[in-house]
């Protein structure tokens, strides 16, 4: 019995499925917003006890821009930011419908997220997690990887500040979920080497 326990482990492992313990998130409850296209989600938790068991066979990708990074902080496990979209040079655009300065898409993202993939010696059929601000971001990185042949990708549904919360006294504020809120590891202190640079 213990060898075929043993051996259900190892296979879990092999075809890359979170192990026992570690549930993932129903892609039905899913808000349709942070849907993506392989429909494969994890909670900001189940992210980090997937990376601290595999750190070697997962490239863990920050797809937020490199403001919020600098600013709110960056989770201690990611491999690397990444940004999925970024700021205008001069911030001189406004975007109506969201309330923000106009983002605009990373055109180094695809190069980026395959050279940090490599370095990690890892290929597109490994796994790979990425997390934005509360999980929308992600999940069109998800899509733009997956168009490019990555068949695992993984979207944090909750994200890095979490959702808002809809009323009482904090409505409005990133306190429900996400990296932070769970008391997962993060810092400001930024390592250069995973940083981004446009080319």
């Amino acid at each position: 019995m213990k060898h075929f326990a043993a051996s259900a482990m190892i296979a879990l492992l092999v075809i890359g499925l979170p192990l026992p313990g570690t549930a993932q998130v129903d892609p039905a409850s899913v808000p349709e917003i942070k849907r993506s296209r392989l429909q494969l989600y994890l909670t900001a938790r189940e992210a980090h006890d997937i990376y601290s068991r595999e750190p070697a066979r997962t490239l863990f990708l920050d797809v937020r821009t490199r403001a919020e990074a600098m600013y709110v902080g960056m989770p201690s496990d990611a491999d690397a930011l990444v940004p999925y979209v970024e700021h205008q040079e001069l911030m001189t655009d406004w975007d109506d419908r969201r309330g923000m300065y106009q983002l605009m898409a990373n055109s180094d993202f695809l190069t980026e997220a395959e050279t940090r993939l490599k370095q990690k010696g890892l290929t597109k059929t490994d796994r790979v997690i990425l997390i934005c601000r509360s999980g929308d971001r992600s999940a069109h990185a998800a899509d733009l990887l997956a168009n490019a042949g990555y068949t695992r990708v993984y979207s944090v549904v909750d994200g890095f500040e979490g959702d808002t919360a809809k009323d009482g006294p904090k409505a409005g504020q990133r306190v429900v979920n996400g990296w932070k809120n769970a008391g997962l590891p993060w810092s400001y202190k930024l390592d250069k080497a995973r940083m981004y640079f446009p080319r």
